[in-house]
């Protein structure tokens, strides 16, 4: 492994900016590498699970959703925050049910990225879910989404046209076609439960 020292800064202080019902944000004051001092602030966030739910003809589950911050619709993957001691899967199996209605035979852990990295510590787990059965979504209060499917050329070419633009669901683009296309294997598992 390399030695990252030279790279690496070490907290000295932390002070909370805000502590929201969601944000979190705090300022740190960090030594640098060559022994100089600066301030960072970032949000703190408890994670989250992407899902990239398949359907047995191929096409992928996406959905609609307007986020405020953009003033915009965006087509995502389903996907959630973390609640305090849940596992990754967990997480993934409640979000896929509550947002599109979803259960899953299957899953497989794909990656974990970050989707903000100057300005937010969040970390996404990305999972692909397969064997879907429809049951009924059970939306938050307050939540309004539209499901929608998109075969895989179909949502490449949303990619690719810039009607999807949200970081998750464009860094899960490559691992659907590589998938698809067999040259990346995933682990699935049957777990016994669901939410």
């Amino acid at each position: 492994m390399a030695d990252d020292s030279h790279l690496t800064e070490h907290t000295t202080a932390r002070e909370e900016l805000l502590k929201g019902h969601f944000l979190h944000v705090v300022r740190d004051q960090v030594r640098l590498p060559d022994g100089g001092s600066a301030s960072r602030e970032y949000v703190l966030h408890p994670g989250a699970v992407a899902v990239v739910p398949l359907l047995d003809d191929g096409r992928i589950v996406l959905e609609r959703q307007y986020r405020h911050p953009t003033r915009q619709v965006m087509v995502e993957v389903p996907a959630g925050k973390l609640d305090a001691g849940e596992g990754a899967l967990a997480c993934g199996q409640r979000e896929l049910l509550e947002e599109t209605g979803y259960v899953a035979r299957e899953w497989a852990y794909a990656f974990t990225m970050y989707p903000t990295v100057a300005y937010s510590d969040e970390a996404i787990q990305v999972w692909f879910a397969r064997g879907l059965r429809h049951v009924g979504a059970r939306l938050d209060q307050g939540e309004f989404l539209e499901v929608i499917t998109a075969t895989p050329e179909e949502f490449a070419g949303w990619c690719r046209d810039g009607r999807i633009v949200d970081s998750k669901t464009l860094a899960c683009a490559i691992w659907i076609q590589n998938v698809l296309a067999g040259t990346w294997k995933l682990d699935w598992q049957s777990p016994s439960s669901h939410p």
